[in-house]
C-alpha cells in the first residue's frame, strides 16, 4: 500500500493504447483494399463504438466514443468519449472514470472542450477554447484553478481524434500524417505521427483492417481500423494493453465480475524480483546493482547519492544513503535551479493559504531546516493514511488525509516549499520487504546546506535508504511517461549490499 501512483497507466489508456504486437498473429488480407478509404463527418459510417480494455491478461474496463452534429451549430460536431476502469491493486479496488466532450470542425480541428477526470473519488476538470491563434485552458482540482495559454502556429486537434484522423483524411497504405493534439492528461500540446503500413486480417478480430502505427510523446500504438472506420484492435506495451471492438453489453460485462476478480494485474506486472532477497531494506546504506532491460535512449540520472553509467548492455548504479548530519551547518548557496523548486505549481500548490497555514502550524516555530523536515515527516506519519488512493494535487491529500506514495510526496513537497525549503519530486524503484522485490515508487529530494538530500515521506525517512534507485525527476504526467516503457521490462541484478 505504499508504492507508485498508478494513475499514469489508466490515464494513458485514454490517450493512446501505445505499442506494437507479435507479427505471427497477423497476415496480409486475402482481399485487396480500396486504393483510398475515407469518410467526412457529415456522412460518418457510425454514431458510436465500444471497446473492452485488457491489461496484463485481465479485463479492467471499457471505452466509448460517439460522434454527432452539434445542436447549437450545424457546421460543428461533438466527439464524446469515455473510459471507465475498475481493477484490483494491492488488495484495494481502484476506480477511474474519464469523460471528454470535444467540439470540432468538419476537419476535426478543435474549437472547444470539456474534460472530467475522477481518480478514486478525486476530481479534476478542464475547459478549453481556441481563440484566434491561442488555446486557453482552465484546469480545476478541488480549490485549485489555473489558466494555461498555448500559442498555435497550426491547427490543433483533440486527442480523441487520433483514431478518427486517418479515417477522415484517407486510409491508404504507405500514407503518413503528422499533426498536433491537446493532451488533457499531460495538459500539454503533443505531436502525433501516424503511418498506414498494411491491410491485414487476424484470428484476433473479424474481417480486415488497415494497420495504423501511431506515435505520441515517445509512446506507440498499433491499431487495425476496419472498412467502417472503427478500431477493431489496438495493442500497446508489447501486448500488455489490448483494446478490442465489442458491443456495449459485452464491454460493460466486466463490471459485474470485477468484485470477484482479485487478480492483481498491476502488481504482477510491476514487481521486479532481483537475483537475491534484501534483508532489512530500510537499513541498507549502500547498494550496487545492474539495471537490465533499459532502452539506450533512457537516461538514468546521477546525483550526489547515486552514480549510474552504461556498462555493456546494462546500467551500473551505486547508491549510497546520505548522512543526515550533513544537513546541519552553514547553509550553502542556492542558484536559479534550486530556486525553481520553491515555486508553487498546480500539483504542488505551496502558496495556497491552507498549505501555508498547515506548514506554519507544523514547523513554523522551528528555525533549523533539518528540524522542520523532521517535523513534517512526523506529522505526515500521524495524519495521512497510507492507502493506494490516487490524487491530482497536494490539496487532495490534505483534504482527504489519505494517499499513496505519490500523494505523500506531493504534500510533503508543498509543505517544505511553503517553509522555504526547495523540494522536488523524484520517481524510481525501491525494495519492498512485503513483496520481496522492487516496486515503482515516488519520494522527494530537499536542498539543505548546499546539497540535495533524498527524503522518503512514505517511509518517514529523513535520509532515504540505499534501495531507492532514482529513474526520473518530475511531478507531472508528461515527465512520468518515460517510466511506462520500463514497466514489465526492467530487471535488477544486485551486486553488493551494505
Amino acid at each position: 500500500m505504499k508504492f507508485f501512483a498508478w494513475k499514469a497507466i489508466p490515464v494513458i489508456l485514454t490517450v493512446l493504447l501505445m505499442s506494437g504486437c507479435a507479427a505471427r498473429y497477423f497476415r496480409d488480407a486475402a482481399v485487396k483494399p480500396p486504393e483510398t478509404l475515407s469518410y467526412d463527418l457529415g456522412h460518418w459510417p457510425y454514431e458510436e463504438y465500444w471497446t473492452g480494455i485488457v491489461f496484463n491478461g485481465s479485463k479492467i474496463g471499457f471505452t466509448h466514443l460517439a460522434i454527432s452534429p452539434s445542436k447549437n451549430n450545424p457546421h460543428l460536431y461533438e466527439v464524446r468519449s469515455e473510459a471507465v476502469l475498475d481493477f484490483h491493486f494491492l488488495m484495494f479496488d481502484k476506480k477511474v472514470s474519464l469523460k471528454s466532450v470535444d467540439l470540432v470542425r468538419s476537419d476535426l480541428s478543435l474549437v472547444s472542450f470539456f474534460y472530467d477526470y475522477d481518480l478514486d473519488g478525486n476530481v479534476m476538470q478542464q475547459r478549453g477554447e481556441v481563440v484566434d491563434n491561442e488555446l486557453v485552458v482552465h484546469v480545476t482540482a478541488g480549490e485549485e484553478e489555473v489558466e494555461k495559454r498555448f500559442f498555435l502556429e497550426e491547427k490543433l486537434y483533440p486527442a480523441s481524434a487520433t483514431v478518427l484522423y486517418p479515417v477522415l483524411h484517407g486510409l491508404e497504405i504507405s500514407k503518413a500524417y503528422a499533426y498536433s493534439v491537446y493532451n488533457g492528461e499531460t495538459q500539454e500540446i503533443s505531436e502525433v505521427s501516424q503511418k498506414i503500413t498494411a491491410f491485414e486480417e487476424s484470428d484476433l478480430f473479424d474481417g480486415q483492417g488497415f494497420k495504423v502505427k501511431t506515435a505520441m510523446y515517445g509512446q506507440k500504438v498499433t491499431t487495425w481500423i476496419d472498412m467502417l472506420g472503427r478500431p477493431l484492435l489496438e495493442m500497446a506495451q508489447r501486448g500488455v494493453i489490448i483494446s478490442g471492438l465489442e458491443s456495449e453489453l459485452t464491454a460493460k460485462q466486466y463490471l459485474a465480475k470485477s468484485a470477484l476478480n482479485k487478480f492483481d494485474a498491476l502488481l504482477d506486472l510491476s514487481l521486479i524480483k532481483p537475483n537475491i532477497e534484501v534483508p532489512l531494506p530500510r537499513k541498507v546504506s549502500r547498494m550496487e546493482l545492474n539495471l537490465k532491460g533499459v532502452d539506450r535512449e533512457f537516461s538514468v540520472p546521477n546525483s550526489p547519492w547515486q552514480v549510474c553509467a552504461w556498462r555493456g548492455e546494462s546500467v551500473y548504479c551505486r547508491v549510497e544513503k546520505r548522512d543526515p548530519e550533513e544537513m546541519t551547518g552553514t547553509k550553502g548557496a542556492r542558484n536559479e535551479e534550486t530556486e525553481r523548486f520553491l515555486l508553487p505549481t498546480f500539483i504542488v500548490p505551496s502558496s495556497n493559504d491552507k498549505i501555508l497555514q498547515t506548514a506554519l502550524d507544523i514547523a513554523g516555530a522551528k528555525e533549523e531546516q533539518p528540524v522542520q523536515i523532521q517535523e513534517l515527516l512526523a506529522w505526515l506519519a500521524q495524519n495521512i493514511a497510507k492507502k493506494p488512493v490516487d490524487v491530482f494535487t497536494a490539496l487532495d491529500v490534505l483534504h482527504k488525509k489519505e494517499a499513496e506514495c505519490q500523494g505523500h510526496s506531493f504534500l510533503f513537497a508543498a509543505l517544505a516549499r511553503a517553509l522555504g525549503i526547495p523540494a522536488k519530486i523524484v520517481n524510481g524503484i525501491v525494495y519492498s520487504e512485503q513483496y520481496n522485490g522492487f516496486l515503482f515508487h515516488t519520494w522527494v529530494e530537499v536542498f539543505v546546506n548546499g546539497m540535495w538530500f533524498p527524503v522518503d515521506p512514505t517511509f518517514g525517512q529523513l535520509a532515504a535508504d540505499a534501495t531507492h534507485v532514482k529513474l526520473i525527476e518530475g511531478e507531472g504526467l508528461a515527465e512520468l511517461l518515460p517510466l511506462v516503457d520500463l514497466v514489465g521490462t526492467i530487471k535488477v541484478e544486485i551486486i553488493s549490499l551494505k
